[in-house]
């Protein structure tokens, strides 16, 4: 998994997310930053509201927090979802001594996680 680190580097960057099931996420600074929830049908939706979409909890009875604002949480994007946003430049990922290497058109992007591998690549190609 990416580090919540990379995931806030990849919005400022601008990475764009519509959010979907099976995504996960983290509410930052609200000492949950460990916590990661996923997006469920049945657990925590996505609703859209004229001032933007709220992300909602539902059936929680642990804690008071029903929904919070989309732009208050931290995208971690999955592996295949970070290769998408590659798009053409993505070529191939390698096993490599100690992880893996994301190889784009134009560079290699060595560390030792998968995804965190495919975060770094993407951010190189955001940020020019």
């Amino acid at each position: 998994m990416i580090t919540v680190e990379q995931a806030r580097r990849l919005r400022k960057a601008g990475a764009m997310w519509v959010p979907g099931a099976g995504d996960r996420f983290v509410v930052p600074d609200r000492e949950m930053d460990d916590d990661v929830f996923v997006v469920s049908d049945m657990t925590v939706e996505v609703h859209d509201y004229p001032g933007g979409k709220v992300i909602g909890f539902n059936g929680t009875t642990e804690w008071a927090l029903d929904s919070i604002e989309q732009r208050e949480v931290i995208w971690l994007p999955r592996e295949e979802q970070l290769r998408a946003l590659l798009g053409p430049h993505f070529q191939r990922l390698e096993a490599v001594p100690g992880g893996y290497a994301v190889v784009l058109t134009d560079g290699r992007y060595p560390s030792e996680d998968a995804e965190q591998a495919y975060a770094e690549a993407l951010l190189a190609l955001l940020n020019g």
